[in-house]
């Protein structure tokens, strides 16, 4: 039962929530390094819920007994060509999830990907000489991190997608 596809799913949503606990205490600590905790935990959390997310791939792909039933990223899974090889109401509802920005999903798998970005230097604001009260700032594509309550957010609804989807994968 230990080797069941369900357990690493309930494994990294269980270890996501550790990573937010963490995250809080750290946030209130006093310590010299709490900025570097904070981000530590942040990552570990958003590390976590994207493995939790993978986890309930794989268990779709696996009870549907899809071609590929151990995909390695979200990303690859999560695409029309696989729904339309393996027409799924689970996959189905991924797909629409990730397809849309405003999403708690796509902005999941976003913030997982802006982890492997290279930091980038904020962007300045310009001060024209001439009109020296007057100060132009850019509106480019700023992303902050996403806060605390933002990610125990997603991982409350990751974990109602997996009883939702559970319930229809079940035999009965």
């Amino acid at each position: 039962m230990a080797n069941e596809r369900y357990t690493r799913t309930n494994q990294k949503i269980f270890f996501a929530g550790i990573a937010l606990d963490n995250w809080r205490r750290a946030a209130v600590s006093h310590a010299f390094n709490t900025a570097a905790l904070v981000q530590a935990e942040r990552e570990a959390a958003l590390f976590h819920l994207y493995g939790g997310l993978l986890g309930l791939c794989h268990e779709i792909a696996g009870y549907y007994r899809m071609a590929d039933a151990a995909p390695e990223r979200v990303e690859d899974f999560v695409q029309p060509i696989v729904l339309e090889r393996s027409p799924c109401p689970e996959l189905a509802e991924l797909l629409e999830l990730t397809q849309h920005r405003e999403t708690w999903l796509a902005q999941l798998l976003a913030a997982y990907a802006a982890l492997f970005q290279p930091p980038r230097e904020m962007p300045k604001s310009q001060v024209d000489p001439a009109m020296p009260l007057i100060t132009a700032v850019g509106i480019g594509n700023e992303r902050t991190e996403p806060d605390l309550d933002e990610l125990d957010a997603w991982r409350l609804q990751l974990k109602a997608l997996v009883l939702h989807f559970r319930e229809g994968l079940s035999e009965c």
